[in-house]
């Protein structure tokens, strides 16, 4: 299942445009090319007004789970609906409580778009159930694991290998994974410090509240 050469160079753009690293591969171009692209992506550029700071805020952390606008702003307005934390930080826990983003982090996939992919196609179980809801919400105390019959295809023999996880951030404190077996634990609710993901989420609540 891997990504498209068109697609890969669509997620680089991005990811220059952005200023980070939305796949592995980006990644290389990034250290390689820590710029915008583009012909004026090397030249310094004007001051962005707030509004402009907030909205590529918001694209950045969008772009980095993968998800679209309207999915973006419900998971905002549950967050600022929960009675407690503050709503920057109630968002990211939402968006990384999903299972696909869990399924990346525990080194199943490579990428995110790889992540909801093995999950649209019933890949990947949860609690002994198949799943193909990305946007499934994993709970504290649940198993997320590859289904028995898919174990042997190569992409998941890629990852029990331990492939995936050494390009990957570490896996974080809030997931037990047995990356041989394929398996992982919500253990308990991911705290903002812990996860990976770059983004100044107060900045994504100003941008929803203006």
């Amino acid at each position: 299942m891997p990504t498209t050469p068109l697609r890969g160079r669509r997620t680089v753009k991005a990811s220059r445009a952005l200023g980070v690293a939305l796949t592995p591969k980006a990644q290389k171009y990034l250290d390689r090319r820590p710029y915008g692209p583009g012909q004026h992506g090397r030249t310094r550029r004007r001051t962005d007004s707030d509004y402009a700071v907030r909205l590529r805020e918001k694209q950045r952390l969008r772009a980095q789970y993968g998800i679209r606008e309207a999915q973006m702003v419900r998971y905002y307005e549950e967050a600022k609906r929960m009675s407690e934390g503050l709503t920057g930080e109630n968002l990211i826990e939402l968006l990384e409580s999903r299972l696909d983003a869990l399924v990346l982090r525990a080194g199943f996939a490579r990428t995110i778009a790889q992540a909801r992919q093995f999950v649209v196609h019933r890949h990947i179980m949860v609690n002994g159930k198949r799943v193909d809801r990305p946007s499934f919400r994993v709970k504290p105390g649940q198993m997320i694991h590859v289904h028995e019959r898919s174990e042997k295809f190569e992409p998941f023999q890629i990852a029990a290998a331990g492939a995936h996880q050494e390009v990957l951030p570490d896996v974080p404190g809030y997931l037990n994974v047995e990356i041989d077996k394929l398996q992982a634990t919500l253990t308990r609710k991911p705290e903002r410090a812990e996860v990976p993901v770059t983004c100044e989420e107060q900045l994504v609540v100003e941008y929803y509240a203006r």
